[in-house]
């Protein structure tokens, strides 16, 4: 029997995928990353996005498979984490709508870079992997609770792995992107990235909202 998209498992992994891809956002990244490595050479920018994908990679998966009994060691329920992470990704959709937070995101950047100058370091010196591409732009606040505010809503093992499919279908398309970051920044343009930053932002606010729905519901028993 055929999958279709009325099946509850396509429908997670849709639902989880869309949400990641909107709270990590590879496009909004491949501006930063560009300006980041600028001058260095091809093999450092492929080495640099390989593992700042595979150490966001790392960080989600261990906050997706352990973030529930941390959560419980802390003594906070999953309800109240649900309409706390539900505020926190509004707010990120609030930043992206106003573009609050590619500004931020430029700032950091240039940050790293006036970093390296003063310390009359060659760019390509620095790795750039871990800070900030990986974290706080790929694995972040926003990232981290979003994956498990998914894992906790996905319930078993079956659920649960169509979650991490979905993160890992969009952590591979944020490494492609990074790989290609010179041609998409051709492609792309400023105007075109923020147009479809604000989308997402608008998208994301939705998604924000049905989390703190889901955890006031599970509170009060609704």
């Amino acid at each position: 029997m055929g999958l279709s998209l009325a099946d509850p498992l396509i429908q997670l992994f849709i639902s989880a995928f869309v949400t990641l891809f909107v709270v990590i956002d590879p496009p909004g990244c491949v501006p930063i990353f560009s300006s980041l490595t600028a001058g260095t050479t091809a093999r450092h920018r492929m080495d640099m996005a390989i593992r700042s994908s595979l150490i966001a990679a790392g960080v989600l998966i261990a906050f997706a498979l352990g973030g529930e009994a941390f959560l419980g060691a802390l003594g906070i329920t999953l309800p109240a984490f649900k309409i706390a992470g539900g505020l926190m990704v509004f707010v990120i959709a609030l930043d992206m709508v106003f573009e609050k937070r590619t500004q931020r995101r430029e700032s950091r950047a240039e940050g790293v870079k006036s970093a390296a100058d003063a310390a009359g370091k060659p760019l390509e010196e620095e790795d750039i992997s871990v800070f900030p591409m990986a974290i706080p732009m790929l694995a972040g606040p926003g990232s981290i609770a979003s994956v498990m505010l998914l894992s906790a809503k996905a319930g078993d093992a079956l659920h649960e792995a169509v979650v991490l499919a979905a993160l890992a279908a969009v952590l591979l398309l944020t490494l492609l992107c990074l790989l290609a970051a010179g041609p998409i920044m051709k492609l792309m343009g400023a105007k075109f990235e923020g147009a479809l930053t604000r989308l997402l932002g608008v998208v994301l606010a939705a998604l924000a909202a049905q989390f703190v729905i889901d955890g006031i519901k599970q509170s009060f028993n609704l």
